[in-house]
């Protein structure tokens, strides 16, 4: 049994309270609307950026996970080039950030983490977890990432190696989990029902077929 780690030291967005947000929020709202009184931006154009990034959520991660457990040259494009892959399949992650996918294997679990703030893939995932922002979780899932993944239910043999990836400002994460048993037959729907948004953190691995809701 091993643990590995993934660290960077790069800088972060950080982690506000609840107080600090509204805060934020209020000026945003202000400079968003100082933004189309003067004409720099038009109502038109907020709110296709709202719908844009509303439309990011696991469900796209989910759906790449899907094909890439049907299709074993889109899995290689997913696991080489994250981006083109989403592209694919119509899931715009584009922009200077860059999107890794690794691999759970029977030899290796992968579990993400930002060990100083709350960096996420959030062009494909949308907005992370509060628990994942949280300064409990960043602290102990490299510290104690079996403790950590047994408090979302999942207990690996202790011959299963732990490798955490610390997410940056510059490179993102994301878990391909493994396909779960009895799910031979299903189509990419059926299979994308069973990928969760925490086995994509790799905190938990996908539904069984017939849990999926």
């Amino acid at each position: 049994m091993s643990e590995t780690y993934n660290g960077h030291d790069h800088p972060h967005e950080e982690t506000r309270t609840g107080a600090e947000s509204a805060l934020y929020a209020s000026r945003i709202r202000a400079i968003e609307a100082l933004l189309v009184e003067r004409g720099i931006l038009t109502k038109e154009e907020v709110r296709r950026q709202i719908e844009y990034m509303e439309a990011r959520s696991p469900a796209n991660g989910a759906k790449l996970v899907a094909r890439a457990w049907t299709d074993p040259e889109f899995k290689a494009r997913l696991l080489s080039d994250t981006k083109a892959a989403a592209r694919e399949l119509g899931i715009d992650a584009s922009g200077p950030v860059e999107f890794l996918t690794v691999e759970n294997t029977p030899e290796v679990h992968n579990l993400i983490v930002c060990t100083l703030c709350s960096c996420y893939p959030r062009a494909i995932l949308g907005r992370p977890p509060d628990w994942y922002k949280s300064f409990a979780y960043r602290s102990r899932a490299v510290s104690e990432p079996r403790a950590v993944m047994r408090e979302f239910g999942l207990e690996l043999p202790m011959d299963v190696t732990v490798a955490v990836h610390d997410s940056s400002a510059d490179v993102r994460y994301m878990v391909l989990p493994m396909r779960p048993p009895g799910a031979e037959g299903m189509d990419e729907e059926e299979l994308a029902r069973l990928v969760t948004r925490n086995s994509l953190i790799g905190v938990s691995v996908p539904l069984e077929p017939g849990l999926a809701g």
